[in-house]
């Protein structure tokens, strides 16, 4: 019945005084929030509300660190950009900072406002200043979903501190935001949450009577609780929303009791969350780890860094066009086999698809992880920057193509054919005279390039021998 009077009379308020700005204490909207409250998902009610229930980021708000002095003190003057995972607590921060401070604290989400929204919290934010001294704090969930025009119309009130910004993002800020933003901002990474922190937070959610299943018996199993702490790869939301789904569509038996066993946790948290997205850090960073392995010959470390990729959706072209170039980069000659198994990889996975295609990629992958490493492909830039350097030499004239101008010019004339001779090798001058003894190419002494290194010793110094005095010893690099 108070229920039904409350309703009432916002309602009769609501018509009475049409146009009035209601959006800070209106009754139909508190009451939505006071049931809303207690409608919302688990992770959403366990949101910590204060230092001392915020778990995890110890090395940026840990006792005595310099933003948790700056918001304890309500001293945050200047802008900042949590990034990290999904899950560790960048909003939760944004709003333990709302509780701690006297500016007006705005929060939007890039996903759904634009450049019309904030141009009226400027608007708001300035005549606040203006008229009561207040400062304005805006935070900015996923700011890296703003493209360049919306971040620079946020620019000239950070950089006049008309506003406070603190953004949240789950990408690169430094690739993901504007370099002028990141340049007013302090920078703070949120790490995953460890195993230990997790088990915390699921105890806090079985016990809190007041916002978790404290007050409803749940008998959760040992190894169901690893399973849900073990893969929520130090994702907290992700972690309460598998309790929740386990709790919620688990029947109560003849007791009353909720009995969580291991199968109904695999249920409820079936994969592992892998923290990965294919434009961001995650991407980047684990293709390098993937190639420097397969590069450190190390192929127990390659095929984890590969499953964690298509675990987490990574195209397999992307993963083949890498190991093409790594067969021609860090395999080389070493084994000239190399490049032909990636290509083939390639080839068959375009044929086969997945799941099936997985498999010549873990074959290209353990071959070249195992394969004899050789770099000397790369030499060929020392050979560019040598021409960038000192300009392009002449092609000697024994050198030049005799179809056209042999009569003429003599070109051609002094050439002879390899294979007339024995061995199918004659010693002759290939460089320009200016270029005359240079060695670019110097071959490893792994695989077969270690047989390579031995004629090409044999045939140098042959031709060393024949040009005689022409050559000049010196080594151009």
């Amino acid at each position: 019945m108070d229920q039904e009077i409350l309703w009432f009379i916002a309602f009769k308020l609501r018509e009475s005084i049409p146009g009035k700005a209601w959006y800070q204490m209106d009754l139909f909207d508190q009451a939505m929030q006071e049931r809303m409250s207690q409608e919302a998902p688990l992770a959403a009610r366990m949101r910590p509300r204060t230092f001392e229930e915020f778990l995890g980021q110890d090395h940026i708000i840990g006792p005595g660190k310099l933003l948790r002095r700056a918001i304890e003190a309500d001293r945050l003057f200047s802008s900042i950009i949590l990034c990290g995972p999904p899950g560790t607590g960048k909003t939760t921060l944004a709003r333990i900072i709302a509780a701690h401070t006297k500016a007006k604290f705005e929060s939007i989400s890039a996903v759904l406002a634009g450049v019309a929204e904030l141009r009226r919290l400027i608007d708001a934010a300035t005549e606040r200043r203006r008229l009561y001294r207040q400062r304005t704090i805006l935070f900015i969930d996923e700011v890296h979903r703003w493209n360049k025009a919306q971040q620079d119309a946020l620019l000239p009130q950070v950089e006049s501190g008309m506003l406070t910004l603190i953004g949240a993002t789950t990408e690169n800020p430094y690739f993901d935001v504007i370099p002028a933003l990141v340049s007013r901002s302090r920078i703070f990474l949120l790490e995953p949450l460890t195993e230990e922190q997790l088990a915390i937070i699921l105890d806090q959610a079985l016990t809190d009577k007041e916002r978790g299943y404290g007050d409803r018996p749940i008998q959760l199993d040992e190894e169901a609780r690893l399973h849900l702490i073990r893969l929520a790869g130090g994702d907290a939301r992700n972690l309460l929303n598998a309790l929740e789904l386990a709790v919620e569509s688990t029947q109560q038996d003849l007791v009353g009791h909720v009995h969580i066993t291991l199968e109904v946790a695999q249920e409820s948290i079936q994969k592992r969350a892998v923290a990965y997205g294919r434009n961001g850090d995650p991407h980047y960073d684990t293709i390098s780890a993937f190639i420097k392995s397969v590069r450190g010959s190390d192929p127990d470390a390659a095929l984890y860094w590969l499953a964690k990729m298509l675990t987490a959706g990574e195209d397999p072209r992307f993963i083949l066009r890498r190991l093409i170039v790594l067969a021609g980069e860090d395999i080389g000659l070493a084994d000239p086999h190399g490049l032909q198994v990636a290509v083939s990889a390639a080839y068959a996975f375009e044929y086969i698809g997945l799941p099936e295609g997985v498999f010549p990629i873990v074959e290209a992958t353990l071959y070249l992880a195992t394969a004899p490493k050789s770099n000397s492909a790369t030499q060929f830039f020392k050979v560019r920057e040598l021409i960038e350097k000192e300009g392009l030499g002449p092609v000697p004239i024994h050198l030049m193509d005799a179809s056209r101008d042999a009569k003429g010019l003599g070109h051609g004339a002094g050439y002879q054919y390899p294979h007339l001779f024995p061995g199918h090798f004659i010693p002759q001058q290939y460089l320009p005279d200016a270029l005359l003894g240079s060695i670019f190419y110097e071959p490893s002494d792994q695989g077969y390039e270690a047989m390579v290194a031995e004629r090409l010793e044999r045939w140098r110094k042959a031709q060393t021998a024949s040009l005689g005095s022409s050559v000049d010893e010196t080594t151009k690099e």
